[in-house]
């Protein structure tokens, strides 16, 4: 695992996890439909979380597996921020702008799983 970091703040995937969760803290804490926040609060916050906790169990297969998680994580945040715009709790360019970053994000952290999975493989052959 030190090859890919020492600890899991090291990880850019994570410092990026951290600050879009923060964002969306700062943008849906206070809105009055509860169900909806504490979902895509959740979710937001999933990212990070599972991040840090594959890193944390300090096998390649756990740390790809969690990775897996996270970037489903970002995925339901995308998908709720289509929602979040349907209803108009979020004006459309900040919604897609919010999704373009999950994406972006999802991406580094598919290809961050790929990288410990064939880095895994390669110690097995």
């Amino acid at each position: 695992m030190a090859s890919f970091a020492e600890q899991f703040e090291d990880l850019e995937i994570w410092q990026e996890a951290r600050v879009l969760a923060r964002r969306m803290h700062g943008h849906f804490g206070r809105i009055q439909n509860y169900p909806f926040r504490d979902q895509i609060l959740r979710a937001s916050t999933s990212v990070m979380n599972n991040i840090a906790e594959g890193f944390d169990r300090r096998t390649p297969k756990d740390f790809a597996s969690f990775l897996d998680v996270a970037k489903a994580s970002a995925s339901e945040v995308r998908s709720m921020l289509y929602l979040a715009e349907d209803c108009e709790w979020m004006e459309a360019s900040e919604a897609g702008e919010l999704r373009n970053q999950y994406r972006l994000l999802s991406s580094r952290i598919g290809a961050l799983a790929a990288a410990v999975r064939r880095n895994q493989s390669k110690k097995k052959n």
